[in-house]
Order: structure tokens, then sequence, then C-alpha cells
């Protein structure tokens, strides 16, 4: 049986923070804390396991698809290291 994604809304602070709920460390076994990878695909921002990022992306975009992706974000400095 697939689990199911279950979705909660939390508040970002101002400095750009936001806590994880208690389950989600504890799942992957982040419960001392550790470094996770960020992805911002420009309409949601997922946060994975450090090391899954680049797996997960190769799995759902081919290489023409990232990188129209990347020529579509323009000149924008905020994301120029995407």
């Amino acid at each position: 049986m697939v689990e199911q994604p279950w979705t909660q809304q939390h508040l970002v602070s101002s400095s750009g923070q936001i806590s994880l709920p208690a389950a989600v460390p504890h799942r992957w076994k982040l419960d001392q804390g550790g470094p996770v990878d960020v992805i911002d695909l420009g309409f949601a921002v997922l946060i994975v396991p450090a090391g899954e990022a680049h797996r997960l992306l190769g799995d759902l975009l081919s290489r023409e698809d990232h990188a129209a992706f990347v020529a579509s974000l323009g000149a924008d400095p905020d994301l120029a290291t995407t």
C-alpha cells in the first residue's frame, strides 16, 4: 500500500525559517539535525533528504525540460544559481 501524501500549512518567519512537523525529521533520521536539499520549482518548494535532489529531478525532468525551465527564469538574480 502506497502512503498518501499529506499537507499542513506552516508559517515562514521574516528571516526565511520554517519548522518541520516533528514526524518529518524523525522519519528521515534528522532528529539531531542535518542537511537537506531544497528544490525551488518556481511554483513550489520541495525539501528532500540531502543527496536526493539530483536523483529526484532526474526522475521528473528530462535535460531539455530542465534547460527550458532554467531559461524561463530569465535574469532574476535571486534564481541565478538554479
